[in-house]
């Protein structure tokens, strides 16, 4: 069975094709910004239903908020 992996976040990247900005998924999604900032920067990962919280937010998937390894 192949091993998947999360690697590195791409929540900035989606963030700005949203047109957003940090303090504004912070505001929409309830979310401190440093929070915000810690998943931007790769200092922490986010949960599953933050995931879902900001792809709903920023209109896209919450497997687009991460690059995926396959092995």
């Amino acid at each position: 069975m192949p091993n998947i992996s999360r690697g590195r976040c791409l929540l900035k990247l989606r963030i700005a094709e949203a047109k957003t900005t940090q303090a504004q998924l912070s505001r929409r999604t309830g979310y401190a910004p440093q929070q915000i900032s810690n998943w931007v920067n790769n200092r922490e990962k986010m949960s599953y239903e933050a995931a879902v919280l900001c792809s709903y937010v920023l209109n896209c998937h919450a497997e687009d908020l991460y690059e995926w390894h396959f092995s």
